[in-house]
């Protein structure tokens, strides 16, 4: 997942500079007084994202895959633990009702 966020990362950062480029140049408008900042980084952010979403499948569908893995792991361990206090609750009661009945 730290792989994936820092390619979205590098394409923003690749879509700010151009950006950036783009309205110095004239080539987009400028911002209205000292928006210009925002504007750049708002219409990076625009531009950055469908780019993200197509560049980025293969990437996004591996983390994916690892996360899924991840979860079926743990929801192995908790149901691992959990029918051990079962068997360990059972041997317990097992062995009182046996000593009661003594």
């Amino acid at each position: 997942m730290l792989r994936y966020t820092l390619m979205r990362l590098g394409i923003f950062a690749g879509c700010l500079v151009i950006v950036w480029g783009a309205v110095y140049s004239g080539i987009f408008p400028r911002g209205f007084g000292d928006s210009n900042l925002l504007w750049v980084l708002l219409l990076s952010l625009v531009l950055s994202a469908p780019i993200s979403w197509v560049v980025l499948r293969k990437e996004r569908e591996r983390a994916s895959v690892r996360i899924v893995h991840k979860v079926d792991r743990m929801k192995a361990n908790l149901e691992a633990n959990r029918s051990q206090e079962d068997l360990a609750d059972d041997t317990s009661r097992t062995q009182d009702g046996a000593a009661a009945s003594s």
